[in-house]
């Protein structure tokens, strides 16, 4: 199984193979060491992320979005072309075609699992189709947990902040 992740101590983005007989795993960049929580697998199937260690894991189609996006609008740029023209025929054409791709590559693309909390995607698990649909709202719920822990580390540098500006100030 491949995971492709940003390391939570460098930021970098990152990728690793890993297996569930594994016990940890270091980021290429850094070098940081996350060990596997005891957990994490169920069998073959994943329960915690291996990276945040979070259990809310969802699965969704292996394609870049932007590809996609792409796909239509260029259908739809085309599309508007040909009906500038009066190419009536050629218009459904086109709409047909764009729909026949994006259909093909539905069936074609594979799965992957991405983790709600630090969006780590994993590719190539057995039976991904065992993991939940995304849900908005599981994934409301860490983006305002994220903010909130965001707001407060900021609010928490602010406080230091001031208290280095005032010893500065005292000092001197």
């Amino acid at each position: 199984m491949q995971i492709r992740f940003s390391c939570p101590r460098c930021e970098q983005p990152a990728s690793i193979e890993a297996s569930p007989t594994g016990s940890a795993r270091a980021c290429p960049n850094c070098g940081l060491e996350m060990k596997q929580p005891a957990d994490a697998w169920d069998g073959d199937h994943l329960t915690r992320c291996l990276v945040c260690s979070g259990t809310d894991l969802f699965v969704r189609k292996d394609f870049p979005q932007r590809l996609g996006v792409a796909i239509v609008v260029l259908g739809f740029a085309l599309s508007c072309v040909t009906w500038f023209f009066y190419w009536t025929t050629l218009t459904f054409a086109v709409l047909f075609a764009t729909a026949l791709v994006d259909f093909v590559l539905y069936l074609i693309v594979g799965e992957s699992v991405v983790c709600y909390r630090c969006h780590a995607e994993y590719r190539r698990l057995p039976k991904p189709q065992a993991y939940q649909a995304f849900s908005l709202d599981t994934h409301e719920r860490h983006r305002q947990q994220a903010a909130r822990l965001a707001a407060t580390a900021h609010e928490a540098s602010g406080v230091r902040d001031q208290a280095s500006d005032s010893l500065r100030e005292a000092g001197g």
